[in-house]
């Protein structure tokens, strides 16, 4: 199947998604408890991996589905895939809790482990973020208005860069990866996603993460980036991988607007 024609029913499934999590956290009622990674999982998260997974499977049956809250696949298994979708059902899960509404489901399409098409439905705004691989970068409002995505540009002499990291990061980390080359506004958010996706729309300059994020978080991101202008690296600036390792959690990133401005001025990265 093309992948224009699989967009439109995978932006419905994100929206199915985002109504279910929506109904559990409008009324406040779910369960939750700390998983083995010490993370927490809420009846959300799994209600919406439920309903992703079902209705991935029926649109594309010969598709396999690799979600964050089902991810124990081996490696030997998960290597024979060619195309699959790489699924975070509920991304932000401490902001869920928290009740910030800073959170999104996910849905990436994965061909030779790169991610072709990406689709982040952000339920409490109804703000849609999407992209497929040569065909750029959207967002959509509530209203259905689109909007090309286009990452913030600079001349190479900007003194001050906005830069988003997350309300649970210890932001001491963040400030001793920036040298003294510029000033910086941090912007503080939830979810990786939408973090990401803010680099995307020009809204931030970079996106730095330091700490464990899972290959669910960024896949979907990726595509959505690459297409408005930006990239993910992770921090000895070489591209993520996918469905590469045993293990399914990234490394350190950044997530870069402008490629242009002289970043190893601007971030201690590793080596």
């Amino acid at each position: 199947m093309e992948l224009s024609k699989l967009l439109q029913p995978v932006i419905e499934i994100a929206r199915e998604s985002g109504q279910v999590i929506l109904n559990i956290y409008q009324c406040s009622d779910f369960k939750q408890r700390i998983k083995s990674d010490n993370t927490p999982v809420t009846s959300a998260d799994l209600a919406a991996h439920k309903l992703v997974t079902e209705k991935l499977t029926v649109l594309t049956p010969d598709i396999p589905v690799l979600s964050e809250e089902d991810a124990s696949i081996p490696l030997k298994e998960r290597e024979r895939w060619h195309r699959y979708w790489l699924v975070d059902p509920l991304d932000g899960t401490q902001e869920f809790i928290a009740g910030s509404g800073d959170f999104a489901t996910i849905i990436a399409l994965m061909e030779k482990n790169q991610p072709v098409m990406g689709v982040v439905y952000r339920p409490v705004l109804k703000i849609f973020y999407y992209a497929i691989r040569g065909h750029g970068a959207w967002k959509v409002m509530p209203d259905g208005k689109r909007i090309r995505l286009s990452v913030l540009k600079h001349c190479n002499d900007v003194r001050s860069l906005s830069i988003a990291i997350s309300r649970w990061q210890d932001v001491s980390i963040i400030t001793g990866r920036l040298t003294s080359s510029r000033s910086y506004d941090l912007v503080l958010l939830g979810s990786a996603s939408l973090k990401s996706c803010l680099v995307a729309e020009g809204g931030v300059d970079c996106y730095l993460r330091l700490g464990p994020t899972g290959e669910w978080d960024t896949a979907a991101t990726q595509c959505i980036v690459e297409e408005s202008g930006g990239r993910i690296l992770d921090m000895t600036l070489s591209p993520l991988s996918y469905n590469e390792r045993d293990s399914l959690v990234n490394p350190n990133f950044i997530v870069l607007g402008d490629t242009g401005l002289p970043w190893r001025e601007i971030v201690r990265f590793d080596g």
